[in-house]
């Protein structure tokens, strides 16, 4: 009897199991691919700190939602320096976080939020903040950069991580040194 019952059941397994595998593969080879992610617009207007800060550590994606890796950039700092929003927004969060000072502030028109951590805020939750407004000062302490000093600047789309450093426009980012150039009409100095 058991012999029989394992006949039938391999008979009708079979097919069922053939049959979903065939839909699977039917519904993927038409379903639509995913939605590519929206690119970052590049609207901050300045840097978070400083005027063209040192980057200590890159943004480095995660594998995995919970793999290692850098959500986040680090820029060299100063303790009690102070720090700017990039760009216009409303001041989601401003208070501690695992003993740490933490600045959030979702960006105005888009599903983008930034956040810096470590910082004493100036301002407070629901606060409006336009670009290069102080949003806090860098505290010192802790271990994220070592012995050094910085601030860690992150940005969100929704509860995915991103570079922030695709806020800045290439002018931003690139700039180099200052160069000066001849006026017109002065004859340059000699020997």
């Amino acid at each position: 009897m058991r012999g029989a019952m394992r006949k039938m059941w391999a008979v009708t397994a079979l097919p069922l199991a053939l049959g979903a595998t065939a839909a699977r593969a039917w519904v993927g080879a038409d379903a639509p691919p995913p939605p590519a992610a929206a690119p970052v617009p590049a609207i901050a207007r300045v840097w978070p700190v400083g005027v063209r800060p040192p980057v200590l550590r890159g943004w480095e994606p995660p594998a995995t939602a919970y793999g290692a890796g850098h959500r986040g950039v680090d820029v060299g700092a100063f303790a009690g320096e102070p720090v700017r929003a990039v760009a216009a927004g409303r001041v989601s969060y401003a208070g501690r976080v695992a003993g740490r000072g933490v600045v959030s502030v979702r960006l105005t028109g888009t599903d983008l939020r930034i956040t810096y951590e470590p910082v004493t805020a100036t301002v407070r939750e629901g606060e409006e903040v336009a670009a290069g407004e102080l949003v806090g000062t860098v505290e010192a302490g802790g271990a994220h950069c070592g012995a050094r000093v910085c601030l860690h600047w992150g940005l969100l789309r929704g509860d995915v991580y991103v570079d922030p450093l695709l806020l800045l426009p290439p002018w931003l980012v690139n700039r180099g040194p200052s160069r000066l150039l001849p006026v017109l009409g002065v004859p340059p100095p000699r020997g």
